[in-house]
């Protein structure tokens, strides 16, 4: 098969191209004929050690992505062998990924896909969909709620907006420009801030009639603190999933209301009753129709160095490497 890897971490320069053997699923895996592989900032992170150093020789990169069964392992039913699937967490404790033609996979990361979602937005639920459901849902239903999402044009804000909006609750969400205000807003936000304008809180607290909000899904919990201490309400959310790279706040986090929970979420290694809350709501939501992709830029497998680039640099929409294109 052909694939990318990198053997030592580094900058993009390390993925190599060329061919490595099929792999043969082992028990209680599927194998899949990969379609599309999904790109988040924490792959290329992973890759230039940021984040963990190298755990195995060789490492494919990528964790999400899409494709078809094609075998399976013993203790799998071969009912499975032709079944459409989304994959996550494919290269989590693991050294092979979806930047490859076929990947091995535990039966229960491949999620059947329904027939009305296509392999493009398939690649982009593991990390940016799960992520979002945890930091809306962690701590109960939102369900007449009001709930911040900060970067709402990002991949995880443009589900967070949508997943909030589908438990019953009213969405502002901060952005930094009109463009990505207007990304916000097609997700579904009620209303969207330009934090770069005015006082953020100031503006928040007039939607809100002063009251505040109940729930913040954060991207940059460093640089958003002095707008969230003021803004939270008592017994409210703080769902952090990213710390962003400005200073962090200091210790003891300081709120102006009472009883606040602090939640960390890395979508790797959160309890399994909330995987599999997530790939449920996610499945079905897409049954319904329900779930808007956040089409980005398409690479092919050749390019996933450049898709890796594109990510890092910031690129709107979700970036997808079309593997085995249809």
């Amino acid at each position: 098969m052909k694939a990318v890897w990198y053997e030592q971490n580094g900058d993009a320069g390390i993925l190599q191209y060329g061919d490595m053997p099929d792999p043969d699923p082992g028990a209680g895996e599927v194998r899949v004929r990969v379609t599309t592989s999904g790109v988040n900032p924490s792959d290329w992170k992973r890759r230039q050690g940021l984040t963990n150093l190298i755990e195995f020789p060789r490492v494919i990169p990528n964790q999400d992505g899409a494709g078809v069964i094609d075998a399976v392992g013993p203790g799998v039913s071969e009912s499975r062998i032709g079944e459409r699937v989304w994959l996550f967490e494919s290269q989590f404790k693991r050294p092979f990924g979806t930047g490859a033609e076929y990947t091995t996979q535990p039966s229960g990361h491949a999620v059947r896909l329904p027939d009305n979602t296509d392999f493009a937005a398939a690649a982009g639920l593991g990390v940016p969909a799960m992520t979002a459901h945890r930091c809306v849902f962690s701590d109960g239903p939102v369900t007449g709620k009001t709930v911040l999402v900060t970067g709402g044009a990002g991949a995880v804000g443009h589900y967070a907006i949508q997943l909030a909006k589908l438990g019953g609750a009213t969405v502002i969400s901060t952005v930094s420009s009109d463009e990505k205000s207007q990304i916000a807003l097609a997700a579904g936000a009620d209303h969207t801030i330009n934090y770069r304008e005015g006082d953020t809180a100031e503006r928040i607290l007039d939607f809100t009639c002063g009251s505040g909000v109940d729930h913040i899904a954060e991207v940059d919990m460093a640089a958003n603190f002095p707008v969230s201490q003021q803004v939270l309400k008592s017994s409210g959310v703080l769902a952090v999933y990213s710390a962003g790279t400005s200073q962090a706040p200091e210790v003891p986090l300081k709120f102006k209301s009472t009883n606040v929970t602090v939640r960390l979420v890395l979508v790797y290694d959160m309890p399994e009753h909330a995987k599999n809350a997530a790939v449920k709501d996610i499945t079905s939501w897409l049954e319904q129709g329900k779930l808007t992709p956040f089409a980005g830029p398409h690479f092919s497998l050749e390019q996933l160095k450049d898709a890796h680039l594109a990510v890092a640099s910031g690129v709107i929409g979700k970036v997808v490497v079309d593997v085995n294109p249809l």
